[in-house]
């Protein structure tokens, strides 16, 4: 099979590649070059920006069996891809969504179900913050409505993978390392609001499996699909599992963000799973109609965390520069805590 894989350099897409290189298929790589690669000359390569525009003449109308766009932010992404790879020139082509899709409508349940997509839409925000991940929730309904378009229009074959927050190995973002940074230097985990938000993420093997598997099944063609883990602990009890894998006591200290905010500590730099653009997500249509199973938590928890004691990485993770101020900030809770049971007796 010839697959065409736009991005493909990081993450789950890093891992797609070799799963499909394994597999015996033929892969194209499309990006701008800037993260290298490890894949040498097992991959093709096709350098573009298609933020410019030049991604229909970047393949000059080759053909592939199928596409994964890891890429695909906009309306103008979608309709680039579109185009480029329209009039039967892929078999299957994939987008890589999100579930901030659901967060920016107004009332969506939680957990969100693809049926649960249509409805009026947030206004825009009026914080930084807020604008930014609204936005990016914005940006991809654009692209996915896009793309549904040329599926009712012009039967382009399209699929919509939504995703929640994504753990795995090699995660650019490091987001469960700040986690495991602070449980291994044995000092206390700041845990904002308590940690009463639950965690329904994915793991990344889990999508790079759906994907190998739904290439050219045409019943997915027009459809979108949420893939996530059933299980649902709260963000403390989430961090509770990280700590006894690690062999570790578990130190959560919880404090109000504002508490984090009036010290000039951002809470979600240092604790990711605490923002609220935190999708929640309904897997049941990707079980019913994929075969979609999720890894159980603990497993795949335990094998990024061999991972990462296997091959620690040479700096700390990102939101770890003020981890002595979290320290003492821990310290003047306690001892505030302790004055008011002393005060109570």
């Amino acid at each position: 099979m010839r697959v065409l894989v736009l991005g493909g350099t990081r993450f789950m897409g890093h891992f797609l590649v070799y799963r499909l290189l394994a597999a015996g298929h033929q892969v194209t790589l499309v990006n701008r070059g800037a993260t290298p690669d490890l894949f040498g000359d097992r991959v093709a390569r096709v350098r573009c920006d298609r933020a410019a525009g030049d991604l229909a003449q970047a393949l000059g109308g080759r053909e592939f069996d199928a596409a994964v766009d890891f890429t695909a932010y906009t309306a103008a992404d979608g309709r680039a891809a579109a185009l480029a790879l329209g009039g039967g020139r892929v078999g299957h082509y994939v987008m890589i969504s999100t579930g901030s899709v659901y967060l920016v409508r107004e009332g969506c349940p939680r957990p969100s179900r693809e049926r649960d997509y249509d409805g009026p839409l947030l206004p825009e925000p009026a914080g930084a913050e807020d604008r930014a991940a609204w936005a990016y929730g914005m940006d991809k309904r654009g692209a996915e409505e896009v793309l549904a378009a040329a599926w009712r229009d012009d039967r382009f074959p399209a699929t919509v993978l939504r995703l929640p927050m994504v753990n795995g190995t090699r995660d650019p973002y490091r987001r469960l390392e700040r986690y495991i940074a602070r449980v291994l230097d044995a000092g206390p985990l700041l845990v904002p609001d308590g940690g009463r938000n639950p965690v329904r993420h994915v793991y990344s093997g889990d999508v790079v499996r759906a994907i190998a598997k739904l290439l050219l099944v045409p019943s997915t063609f027009g459809e979108a699909y949420n893939l996530c883990m059933e299980e649902t602990p709260t963000l403390s009890e989430l961090l509770a599992l990280v700590a006894e894998l690690l062999g570790a006591p578990a130190r959560l200290a919880p404090i109000s963000s504002a508490a984090l905010r009036a010290r000039g500590i951002d809470p979600v730099a240092m604790s990711p799973f605490s923002d609220r653009w935190m999708s929640e997500l309904d897997p049941a249509k990707a079980r019913a109609e994929l075969g979609f199973q999720h890894t159980p938590l603990r497993r795949w928890l335990e094998t990024v965390i061999t991972s990462l004691l296997a091959n620690p990485p040479s700096e700390p993770p990102p939101g770890y520069e003020r981890r002595a101020e979290e320290v003492s900030l821990a310290a003047a809770l306690a001892a505030g805590a302790g004055a008011g049971n002393a005060g109570a007796t």
